[in-house]
């Protein structure tokens, strides 16, 4: 029997291919004087804008990436995921972050049911509370919360209560998690679809027993809540199944900010309408997402051109650069949302791939990032760049006398940063500045570094919810291009099975002295080191972060 075949083997990849040969013989230089391919490369949708005029492709490519799209059956993926369709095949599961958004009226089944009555959310006020979790528990949620703390509605919304994350098993993070916080004025939320993800509950474990240590047993249940679908080792845990708010097997662990994942710490925070209106965000994106045409679709553009990059120009990476403070922990959970969902070498069907999949994705706010990767951007690897910024700063500053506000100084660097990229600096020009000869090879750019700009009316609950929806599609339309399942982890599994070898081993070594044995050489010898240090506590006392 035939293998399934792949999108490769079809004539628009090969199109694509053979139209790379063109692209290679334009520069950026050339293509941005062309107004009328700067203006058809544009799309938007409620003010938000997205310029990828910046990108190394002309009308033709993007014409050919459409068809592209055709022969992956796009549009059909789409509607599948949306109908509910178990597209995530190794798992068999549906995938609908989309229902965790959608509007209360609509309709979106799971094996024939509809499952948008089920989901809700709720908020208490709280004077501290800690979520703990890891993965997309963590990274969706801290993004979030970082860029509502300096909304001026939000920020108000929280006075008076803090929240804060714990992801990492390293102990240091639970003392800064805990460092000047009251257990008697502390809720802890401990996230975990199954109730056992190890490194969460372990931290969960050390928070039960810094509540108990200081409030007694019985506080458990009053100062503790999970959001978990697995109520038997809930209860087991000491937590009140009343108070364990569910999630379902369709909504995969990095798509669940919109779940009580990421809504019950961010509305226990902020209050619920504040999060509505982060949900109603993201809502609008997927609808735009789903009935849009390509052509004008900001995550399928975005999706094709990343496609372009990654599999026909031969790019690896790419960088997410933020000209917003408040976005810092975007780039993080892109970085998790993007490579734990398309870093795969085998299509869904289980055929190895004979192209490249997936970017590095990395990124800093700016201007930090110019201080710090951008040499590497101008005039090492070429990196596609997303620029993203925001007409309206969420902390308008202006000092009398200067030639303009804060946020003009910050905005200049997100227009004028492109355009360094595209068109760099010919040894011709630094000739004509009468630059010293042996500083001219070291002063030339070459420019045709392509980049996208999205630019954003304000950053408001509601526009972080739809740039979140954005990157979430866009992820989405790349794996659906490759053929491959954007919605399993596989990947992640190894190192964990692994990890719990090495636990035993620890454990054996440290409780009843057995030598390390059935690793290999290099992972012996280190282990061996690591174990001739014995613990400044022993195993059978309790010792808590000191804060």
């Amino acid at each position: 029997m035939a293998s399934p075949a792949l999108i490769c083997d079809t004539e628009q990849w090969k199109a694509l291919q053979a139209h790379v040969n063109a692209i290679q013989k334009t520069h950026l230089r050339d293509l941005m004087a062309d107004a009328d391919r700067c203006k058809a490369m544009t799309a938007e949708f409620e003010g938000i804008f997205l310029d990828y005029s910046r990108q190394r492709a002309t009308g033709e490519t993007m014409e050919k990436l459409l068809k592209l799209a055709e022969a992956a059956k796009l549009k059909e993926k789409i509607e599948k995921m949306f109908k509910g369709d178990k597209i995530n095949s190794t798992e068999n599961r549906s995938v609908l972050h989309v229902a965790l958004r959608a509007p209360r009226d609509a309709v979106i089944n799971s094996d024939g049911v509809n499952v948008v009555p089920e989901v809700g959310a709720t908020g208490k006020a709280l004077t501290n509370v800690v979520s703990v979790g890891i993965g997309g528990s963590f990274l969706g949620p801290l993004f979030v919360h970082t860029a509502l703390q300096t909304d001026p509605e939000a920020a108000e919304c929280a006075k008076g209560r803090q929240l804060r994350f714990l992801a990492n098993v390293d102990p240091v993070d639970v003392a800064r998690s805990i460092k000047d916080l009251d257990p008697e004025t502390t809720l802890v939320v401990v996230v975990s679809k199954t109730f056992t993800t190890a490194e969460t509950m372990l931290n969960a474990r050390t928070l039960k027993e810094w509540i108990v240590s200081s409030l007694g047993p019985q506080a458990v249940s009053k100062h503790m809540i999970a959001v978990s679908t697995n109520l038997k080792l809930v209860k087991e845990f000491g937590i009140d199944p009343n108070n364990a708010f569910a999630f379902w097997d369709w909504v995969g662990g990095r798509y669940s900010v919109c779940s009580a994942v990421g809504v019950l710490p961010l509305s226990l925070q902020y209050g619920f309408p504040i999060v509505q209106k982060f949900l109603e965000g993201a809502s609008s994106i997927d609808k735009h997402f789903y009935s849009s045409s390509f052509g004008k679709n900001i995550p399928v553009l975005l999706g094709l051109l990343s496609v372009w990059n990654v599999s026909f120009l031969g790019y690896p990476a790419r960088a997410i650069l933020p000209y917003a403070q408040a976005l810092e922990k975007f780039a993080p959970h892109i970085q998790q949302l993007s490579m734990e969902s398309n870093g795969k070498g085998v299509s869904i069907d289980g055929v190895q791939l004979s192209f490249e999949t997936g970017e590095i994705d990395f990124g800093e706010p700016g201007t930090n990032g110019q201080h710090s990767f951008y040499q590497l951007i101008h005039q090492g690897r070429v990196i596609p760049c997303d620029f993203i910024g925001v007409v309206k700063s969420q902390q308008p500053v202006y000092l009398k006398g200067e030639t303009v506000s804060n946020h003009d100084e910050l905005m200049s660097n997100f227009f004028a940063q492109p355009d360094a990229l595209a068109y760099g600096k010919t040894p011709e020009q630094l000739h004509s500045e009468k630059v010293p000869e042996n500083l001219i090879p070291h002063k030339t750019f070459q420019g045709n570094r392509p980049s996208l700009s999205l630019l954003l009316p304000t950053l408001s609950a509601y526009e972080i919810g739809q740039l979140l929806s954005i990157y979430e599609h866009r992820i989405a339309v790349q794996g659906f291009i490759w053929g491959i399942n954007s919605f399993d982890q596989w990947g992640v599994e190894l190192g964990k099975s692994l990890a719990s070898q090495v636990r035993k081993q620890l454990h054996g070594s440290r409780m009843e002295g057995k030598p390390v044995e059935g690793f290999n050489p290099s992972t012996s010898s280190l282990l061996a080191r690591y174990l001739t240090v014995k613990p400044s506590t022993p195993y059978d006392t309790t010792v808590l972060p000191k804060v």
